[in-house]
């Protein structure tokens, strides 16, 4: 009878990170990324599928307007993609992010006619 190997404790078994696990990190990092949130709007949500190691990430957010949209839309993608790198360990080949809706600043002054 051949003696088995021993198998060193970070090879045995696996873990498994839920969608809806991925999706709060995700979520809360676009929060992180958002300067300041506009006033009265819904906090970012994300919908999240992973499949093994990589994580493919839908962030929808309500921004400020007017405002850098392209900006404040590149810097959730980066900052969602660092986050879940880092906490949950996961490639993260795709974030898209999509603007829900628009708040425009009230106490801004219009044209005046």
């Amino acid at each position: 009878m051949a003696v088995a190997e021993r198998i060193e404790p970070a090879e045995r078994g696996s873990t498994r990170i839920a969608d809806r696990v991925v999706a709060k990190i995700a979520a809360q990092a676009a929060r992180e990324a958002l300067e300041q949130p506009p006033q009265g709007g819904a906090p970012p949500h994300a919908d999240v599928t992973v499949h093994q190691d990589c994580a493919r990430v839908r962030v929808s957010v309500e921004l400020g307007y007017p405002s850098d949209l392209g900006g404040q839309c590149r810097a959730v993608r980066r900052q969602v993609a660092e986050r879940v790198r880092t906490l949950a360990g996961m490639d993260v080949p795709e974030v898209a992010v999509q603007i829900e809706r628009l708040h425009t600043d009230t106490t801004a002054r219009g044209r005046i006619r």
